[in-house]
């Protein structure tokens, strides 16, 4: 579990975020979601620990980063996995390489070891018989489940996606979203993802936070928001006609 307690942060005279406090529950897929300059990102990088707030709190299982050595929060950071919005993988590497650079750089595990690990995670996420390629040589989908296999194969307590499904066709973000849903629930890790896909929102949001010009607006489920009267986050969800048509529904039936 990760609690954030009243954090801002600032850039000069820029102040980003505004006092958030909210929790990201271990096992569920937490979402944060926020038109362009909402704070998503510096949010994430704080979480992150690449930036610190000026004020308040972020605890991870207990240990506040604030209060930690920087031994401690090195070590913590090897808890954590990142896929990045644009994948992010080492084009010189091959899908084998890429994801055991992790284990190479942070572990002191043999050879032998480190390919188990690899092939384990390569299984886990459909990627049986692509170690060798490169990645110009498979497809954007092929390289999202790449990410997330270098992920989470320093076996993660907390897993981090920024945009995962950027740049994919719907059918293909969808099996991405059941995917990090999947290893969430599979491997109890506290998982955060900052998106602006919807469809995200209806499949996999079992916690949402929306942010909006550098505070929390409003959080809950991804049942919960089709039925919220909050008008910004009505606004940032129905924006379009599909989305509009669900919202009916759900009025609808409440009636």
């Amino acid at each position: 579990m990760i609690q954030v307690e009243n954090v801002h942060k600032s850039f000069g005279d820029a102040h980003v975020l505004k006092g958030i406090t909210t929790q990201f529950e271990q096992g569920k897929t937490n979402l944060v979601i926020g038109q362009s300059g909402s704070g998503k990102t510096v949010f994430l990088k704080c979480l992150l620990g690449l930036f610190e707030p000026e004020q308040g709190t972020i605890t991870y299982n207990g240990q506040v980063y604030s209060e930690l050595t920087i031994n401690q929060r090195r070590d913590l950071r090897q808890e954590m996995g990142m896929v990045f919005q644009g994948s992010a993988l080492f084009d010189s590497m091959t899908v084998e390489g890429n994801v055991m650079f992790p284990l190479e750089m942070f572990t002191k595990q043999t050879k032998a070891e480190m390919k188990d690990r690899v092939d384990f995670v390569l299984e886990r996420v459909n990627l049986v018989d692509a170690h060798q390629k490169f990645p110009s040589e498979i497809s954007g989908g092929m390289k999202k489940r790449v990410a997330i296999a270098r992920a989470i194969v320093m076996n993660p307590k907390y897993l981090f996606c920024d945009e995962p499904n950027s740049g994919l066709d719907p059918k293909t973000a969808i099996l991405i979203d059941n995917l990090i849903q999947e290893i969430t629930k599979e491997y109890n890790i506290t998982t955060v993802i900052n998106t602006h896909d919807m469809n995200s929102v209806m499949e996999i949001g079992e916690k949402i936070i929306f942010l909006k010009n550098g505070f929390k607006e409003w959080e809950g489920t991804n049942k919960e928001i089709f039925k919220t009267d909050n008008e910004a986050v009505t606004n940032f969800v129905y924006s379009s006609e599909l989305f509009k048509k669900v919202r009916q529904m759900y009025i609808e039936e409440r009636n």
